[in-house]
């Protein structure tokens, strides 16, 4: 409820801060007259009612994917019935259109060898495996809060930090069965170290990944962002860790074994990261190419081991791991990508980039971004500061790519993570669990911002 409540409030403003700069436009320009068009603004509101239905998704139990893709039916069937008033032909409307499938055929092609290559690694055990490692080493409990925030911070830098949230919380919820105070610290934790660790990282975020596709930011480039990140992360987690018990808890005897090919697997893994690099750096090509073309050897690894499976083995089939793909996130990320798209070629990105990286400058303008996405998702706030293409310096690109990925940490809601670890951590972590650190990770908001103007100013 809260969430609605903080994401309403947004869209409202939204909402009244755009139809004010409509209002104050002169009407006699052909451009000015498009923003003020009735059409237009009956688009933008398409746009917040779809993703007003997304923000309630937890209550009405609707698919995040499903208004959004309507939306972005609806303003784009707007925009073709006014086209022909302000002279667009048809022509023109398609390169409009075939230019963000361009953008994103190439995103979703990434995205899904990525969650394809993690859903296999699942299926032979490797995170199970090393949730069970980590349970029996026997450490405290303030060392497993240090030892899982810092597996979190760099095992998202190459898995995305749902997955990476997912399996530290497992982890956190075996060793702290008992313990709820643990729980709920180790969880905020998790979620700040997630999402710090893929903020620094073209693979760690989707968002990173947007900038990295956009060329905004080269991939060696984002490691300027590492000691950022690390103060984002450690500063709260420093302070959490006062609250941690120092007792010791009691080890699991269940062992779990890497099923056979898992480390084919993840060298496979490793290298198709390697794959997608060099395609994008030495060749010049897209790196969804690389992945792809290292999804095929994962599918030729998935061949031999099927044709030389033993009778008592569990199949492995690499067309199951396909079929887990969250195609839900990939349909919403299309939904989101068109519907802003196509505000995008109405103009009103062109009027909001003006009146924030204009007048209020583009470091204010970053921060505030940061903030917003951790009540609204990072993924449509860091497409729009795209899609506006505001004159920044590669400092500010780097700036956005931070608060963007680090910004979701304040609020359970802000991002994934969160969100999933609220779900499967049984009512120990919640949303008023996570707002009770929110001003000490607010500070780490605010170092990892500092650090950034330190090192890279």
């Amino acid at each position: 409820m809260i969430r609605v409540i903080l994401q309403c409030i947004v869209l409202a403003y939204l909402v009244v801060f755009s139809s004010s700069i409509v209002m104050a436009l002169s009407p006699r320009d052909l451009v000015i007259e498009l923003y003020s068009d009735p059409r237009a603004i009956l688009c933008l509101i398409i746009f917040l009612l779809s993703y007003l239905l997304v923000m309630t998704e937890e209550k009405t139990q609707l698919r995040k994917s499903k208004p959004v893709m309507l939306g972005a039916g609806m303003i784009w069937m707007i925009i073709g019935l006014a086209a022909p008033d302000y002279g667009i032909d048809h022509e023109q409307l398609r390169s409009a259109v075939f230019h963000g499938l361009d953008e994103y055929g190439s995103l979703m092609l990434f995205l899904m060898a990525a969650m394809v290559y993690i859903s296999a690694l699942e299926s032979v055990n490797v995170f199970k495996v090393l949730r069970v490692k980590l349970v029996n080493m026997g450490l405290s409990f303030r060392q497993l809060f240090w030892v899982t925030g810092g597996i979190a911070f760099f095992l998202s830098a190459l898995a995305d930090n749902l997955t990476t949230a997912l399996v530290m919380g497992a982890v956190v919820m075996a060793v702290g069965a008992g313990n709820p105070r643990f729980v709920s610290i180790a969880m905020v934790n998790i979620v700040c170290a997630a999402n710090a660790g893929g903020a620094f990282s073209p693979f760690g975020d989707i968002t990173t990944l947007m900038v990295w596709q956009s060329g905004r930011v080269e991939f060696l480039e984002f490691f300027a962002l590492f000691l950022p990140a690390i103060a984002t992360y450690v500063v709260p987690a420093v302070i959490m860790s006062f609250a941690i018990p120092a007792q010791q808890p009691d080890a699991l005897e269940k062992e779990v074994a890497l099923r056979r090919g898992a480390r084919r697997a993840i060298f496979l893994g490793l290298f198709t990261i390697f794959l997608a690099v060099s395609f994008e750096q030495f060749l010049g090509l897209p790196p969804f190419m690389g992945m792809m073309t290292g999804l095929s050897l994962l599918m030729f690894l998935s061949y031999y081991l099927q044709r030389t499976r033993q009778t008592n083995e569990l199949e492995y089939n690499i067309f199951s791991a396909v079929r887990t793909v969250e195609w839900d996130t990939l349909l919403f990320f299309f939904g989101v990508m068109f519907s802003v798209g196509g505000l995008a070629f109405i103009g009103y990105l062109s009027l909001a980039s003006g009146v924030m990286y204009g007048s209020w400058g583009a470091t204010t303008a970053n921060i505030i971004m940061g903030v917003v996405s951790a009540v609204i998702d990072n993924i449509p706030v860091m497409f729009s500061v795209l899609s506006m293409q505001p004159e920044m310096p590669h400092f500010q690109w780097l700036l956005i790519t931070l608060t963007c990925g680090v910004g979701g940490s304040l609020f359970a809601v802000g991002s994934a993570a969160g969100v999933a670890l609220m779900g499967t951590s049984q009512g120990q972590y919640t949303f008023y669990s996570h707002l009770r650190w929110t001003p000490i990770i607010a500070l780490g908001y605010i170092a990892g911002i500092g650090v950034h103007f330190l090192v890279n100013g």
